[in-house]
């Protein structure tokens, strides 16, 4: 059985290749190095909040990064689940939806008013994972973003 807990500095190379893992999903390029530093300075900048799973023996098998934003209509702290990730071999097991419900307990214990989260319409096991956690699918709104 996996349990859930928040990430420590002590779990940067287990993390690592977990992330890197989550950026080869996403047709990015592995790079186990940077995606080391990324994590390191996240977690000692306190830039994001990280949960890990863990089997008893401490062997990560998954995990979610969420940033802080604000909601100005709102006025409430809003929370970004922008990365969530399980290791193919451990799938099935509901260790996403512990993850989830992680993240729903910290909007409640920082007094958030929600969860945002977007996912590529061709991830299948996403698209059917958040309707099944509770999300729903915003259909009245545009979202246009902008790269460099």
């Amino acid at each position: 059985m996996n349990h859930i807990r928040k990430v420590t500095i002590q779990d940067l190379e287990a993390l690592s290749l977990l992330f890197d893992g989550y950026r080869v999903f996403y047709k990015q390029g592995s790079d186990i190095d940077a995606a080391k530093a990324f994590l390191k300075a996240r977690i000692e900048k306190n830039e994001s909040v990280i949960f890990v799973s863990a089997t008893k023996t401490e062997q990560l098998t998954g995990f979610v990064q969420l940033y802080p934003l604000f909601s100005s209509t709102r006025m409430k702290r809003l929370w970004l689940l922008n990365d969530l990730f399980v290791d193919p071999t451990f799938r099935g097991q509901g260790i996403s939806k512990l993850l989830i419900a992680n993240c729903k307990q910290l909007c409640h214990d920082t007094d958030a008013c929600g969860l945002l989260l977007e996912t590529a319409k061709t991830n299948d096991i996403g698209n059917k994972l958040y309707p099944s956690a509770g999300f729903e699918l915003d259909s009245d709104h545009n979202y246009y973003c902008w790269n460099l």
